[in-house]
């Protein structure tokens, strides 16, 4: 037995069936035997192939579903854009405040640990942090820099900025809860 011989037995062994278009040529040659289609000893003396099994995704969706978040919106008759939803977020009024006005670093970091971890708790969108402008502190605002600082380590915390002029200017910032 040569190779030839072995990759003949290898490409019957493995062979797909014919395409329409093979057929006709075959059919044209005269051949007009498929000699590929006709599996081999080894091929039928092989056990059955196990049953194909369900996709782990196919059966969690069967099994729970798929909800549509904006289907409440859309059966309300009200469709909101994520800007338009922002926009709204950044009107709302603060839902809790915190004056840290007079502490020290530590206690202002503990107190701000305590408010988000509350206001997360209870499900507030939205809080406001007065820390002042530093005036009065020597290099500059320590509690504004201790709020940039904590806002950008809190995972409660999302988009935040200073206030408008009415409700403290630069000497107090707004969060948005996640």
């Amino acid at each position: 037995m040569d190779f030839g011989d072995i990759l003949r037995d290898w490409d019957t062994a493995t062979a797909k069936p014919y395409g329409k278009k093979k057929l006709k040529a075959d059919e044209k040659a005269g051949t007009g035997k498929n000699e590929r289609s006709e599996p081999s000893k080894s091929a039928s003396t092989s056990k059955k192939a196990p049953l194909s099994h369900a996709h782990p995704v196919d059966t969690w969706l069967r099994r729970y579903g798929v909800q549509d978040k904006d289907s409440s919106l859309e059966d309300s008759g009200e469709t909101v854009s994520p800007s338009e939803r922002r926009r709204k977020k950044h009107a709302l009024k603060a839902e809790a405040v915190i004056d840290l006005h007079g502490l020290t670093r530590d206690d202002a970091w503990q107190r701000l640990e305590s408010f988000f971890a509350d206001c997360s708790r209870r499900g507030f969108q939205k809080v406001l942090i007065i820390h002042g402008k530093g005036t009065h502190s020597g290099n500059g605002s320590v509690l504004m820099s201790l709020v940039k600082q904590f806002i950008e380590q809190n995972p409660h915390a999302g988009e935040s900025g200073f206030s408008d002029r009415e409700s403290g200017g630069s000497g107090s910032t707004w969060v948005i809860l996640k």
